[in-house]
């Protein structure tokens, strides 16, 4: 092989690990082991990229939101059980990040109650109080949320 060529593929492979390694900006320390970035529903995450992004998409709105908090800052929630993915560009377009998004329901203290077709979900540490809960039955949610909102109105 010439030295023309080995150097040219040596700069090709330098260009594709550089290119991977900029579509994963994320501290993953919560990832789960697909690979994907995980969070609870109805909870946050801060994220943090490399580089300042512009733009920020994601698969399935109905599963994680995410905001620009500042260029090199995102805010990850979730806010229904699956899996989606989450784009990030920067100012002219190009990707900064491509990865999925697993959003799972948080399995400690919880107790789910069922009553026929109804669900409910209780937070049980270290007294059972009600949580809103994607597919609890909805006379119980409007109750929790009705009641949520006295408690905060009466605290203002």
């Amino acid at each position: 092989m010439s030295k023309l060529a080995g150097a040219g593929i040596r700069i090709f492979l330098c260009i594709f690990v550089f290119a991977g390694t900029s579509l994963f900006p994320f501290q993953l320390a919560n990832a789960s082991e697909s690979g994907a970035i995980r969070v609870e529903v109805n909870m946050a995450r801060i994220l943090r990229i490399n580089s300042p992004a512009q733009t920020v998409i994601i698969g399935n709105p109905a599963i994680a939101d995410v905001t620009i908090q500042d260029p090199q800052t995102l805010v990850l929630t979730g806010r229904g059980y699956g899996k989606t993915n989450l784009i990030v560009l920067d100012g002219v377009g190009n990707p900064i990040a491509d990865t999925f998004i697993e959003v799972v329901q948080n399995q400690a203290d919880l107790v789910t109650i069922y009553q026929g077709a109804s669900r409910t979900t209780l937070a049980c540490a270290p007294n059972c109080q009600p949580v809103i809960m994607l597919g609890d039955d909805v006379d119980f949610t409007a109750t929790t949320i009705t009641s949520s909102g006295l408690v905060a109105g009466a605290v203002n």
